[in-house]
């Protein structure tokens, strides 16, 4: 029988240094050459042209079908690297961070922990649907709901180069609006979340054992990697690509032409409010959807409604994190995105 205090040093074996040292390494490469340098470039653009591209609703399609290949295809030549991005990460963080260690910083349910997963999903700057598998790793290894959730959202509506590009595009008015309705639609959102789940049962997904770390280490790594990395994928990526599809069939009954008719009603509004949380953007295309949209004669409520809720949810994204948080708090976030939405354009069409 060994000796109690061998059992116990090896219970307490450091976790190896290299496992987070490898995680940020590929966290730093995998943003620069996906987020970093090509936004750079497009912040430069932004400024001199005040536009960042043509809007990626601006081909209509009569047939559904084509619609829907048309839609998709676009949407994943611009999304693609940052979705295998996402899905890395959202697996390797599953096994190169130790789960206590995130357990003690974004584990409990306080509103510090709310606030720090908002702050680590800044240099992100991932859409909805990327930063939902980073997401869904995070929730199994048991970072708690709303921590969870400010990342997730964090990730598209704070995302300071989005806000940059915003600001030399539509104007700074409206970039300080979004920023400080961006912050109250994270936190807030995030933490009435915890709050009103915080007693639900968990998905069944998440009700697995914590497994001792010397029995962690006894695994190979690439094994348990692998491991991550295939059922992170098969939870997430296939609705993924179904729901894309499903909504570029859908596109021309979503967003109408403009031609003058959306103006600053409230009906608009929360009807552009709620079509924002259905559909799916690549990041920063809001951007240029509301550019035309005004252009075209939409009014300021409708567009900063468009403007807060089309990058922070979208169908597919919810449906790609239904194993990761209950229905309950998905259908939660996703009416409070809403009127966050509705709630800006009302109040925002008196200060733009």
């Amino acid at each position: 029988m060994p000796h109690p205090l061998t059992a116990t040093e090896h219970r307490s074996r450091p976790w190896p240094l290299w496992k987070p040292i490898l995680f940020l390494l590929v966290v730093a490469v995998g943003l620069y050459y996906v987020k970093w340098q090509p936004y750079y470039g497009k912040a430069f653009l932004a400024a001199d042209t005040h536009s960042i591209g043509k809007s990626i609703l601006a081909n209509s399609d009569s047939s559904p079908w084509l619609a829907a290949w048309h839609y998709a295809l676009v949407y994943f030549t611009a999304v693609w690297k940052a979705a295998v991005l996402g899905v890395v990460l959202g697996s390797l963080v599953q096994v190169l961070i130790p789960r206590d260690w995130l357990m003690r910083s974004l584990g409990h349910p306080r509103f510090s922990g709310t606030l720090l997963g908002a702050v680590i999903a800044l240099p992100g700057m991932m859409c909805t649907c990327c930063a939902a598998p980073v997401a869904a790793g995070l929730r199994r290894q048991s970072v708690s709901s709303g921590a969870a959730m400010a990342f997730w959202l964090s990730n598209p509506v704070l995302n300071p180069a989005t806000l940059i590009f915003m600001g030399f595009v539509l104007g700074w008015q409206f970039a300080a609006i979004r920023l400080v309705a961006g912050v109250i639609m994270v936190l807030g959102i995030a933490w009435l979340v915890q709050r009103a789940t915080a007693k639900d049962p968990q998905p069944r997904a998440l009700q697995m054992p914590v497994i001792p770390l010397e029995k962690t280490e006894a695994q190979p790594f690439l094994g348990r990697w692998l491991k991550a990395l295939w059922s992170l994928f098969w939870s997430t990526i296939p609705i993924y690509i179904l729901a894309v599809l499903a909504l570029g069939a859908a596109r021309v009954w979503l967003f109408p032409h403009a031609d003058g008719a959306i103006d600053n009603s409230l009906l608009w509004i929360i009807g552009l409010a709620i079509a924002g949380c259905l559909f799916v953007i690549p990041t920063a295309a809001e951007i240029p959807i509301v550019q035309a949209m005004m252009l075209a004669g939409m009014g300021t409520g409708p567009a900063l409604a468009l403007l807060m809720t089309l990058p922070a949810v979208s169908l597919p994204s919810l449906l790609m994190l239904n194993k990761a948080f209950s229905a309950k708090a998905l259908c939660l976030t996703a009416a409070l995105v809403a009127l966050c939405g509705i709630v800006t354009g009302v109040v925002g069409m008196g200060l733009v």
